[in-house]
């Protein structure tokens, strides 16, 4: 069973993180930061949080990066269903313009029925299937928010803790 690290200080987070220097922070090492902060000391991440103004607005750009990242999949998404959809469509035209010919054997019209109800099938399965995929992008979406939320939390809930501390020490 692997062990739980607590990172008690400062230079054991920069160790982790491979820095010398809280300057030297770059986006994916704050990422690794944000990660790796349950195992931290509260008081240790609330000052190394405080050192890095930034935080917020990186945490704040990411979310602009995650929001143009699902427009863009929601956008491709779109236009592939639609493409799936009218292709299906076409078959179906097809088939229906066989089914008007006069020289058609009972047993041939069962099968064209049977190929348009198997079109109607197929595209009611690739409906599901990108519902699904929806589903899981929105979830995606929700907890890359919900964790964006929580390192705002954090920061915050870090300065209340600072000014709590502040008034304790000072009454």
């Amino acid at each position: 069973m692997e062990e739980h690290v607590t990172y008690k200080t400062e230079a054991e987070i920069m160790r982790a993180l491979d820095i010398d220097t809280w300057r030297n922070l770059s986006r994916d090492k704050i990422l690794q930061f944000a990660a790796m902060m349950p195992a931290m000391d509260k008081e240790v991440a609330i000052k190394v949080i405080e050192q890095f103004p930034e935080f917020r607005l990186f945490a704040m750009d990411a979310l602009n990066v995650l929001e143009k990242e699902h427009k863009s999949t929601l956008g491709a998404n779109r236009e592939s269903q639609a493409s799936v959809h009218h292709a299906y469509r076409e078959v179906r035209e097809i088939l229906k313009g066989e089914l008007q010919r006069e020289d058609l054997t009972p047993e041939d019209r069962r099968i064209i029925i049977d190929k348009i109800m198997e079109t109607a099938n197929r595209e009611f399965a690739k409906d599901s299937e990108n519902k699904r995929f929806l589903d899981t992008l929105f979830g995606k979406a929700a907890l890359a928010g919900g964790a964006a939320i929580a390192l705002g939390m954090v920061v915050l809930g870090g300065r209340v803790l600072t000014d709590e501390a502040g008034i304790k020490r000072g009454s």
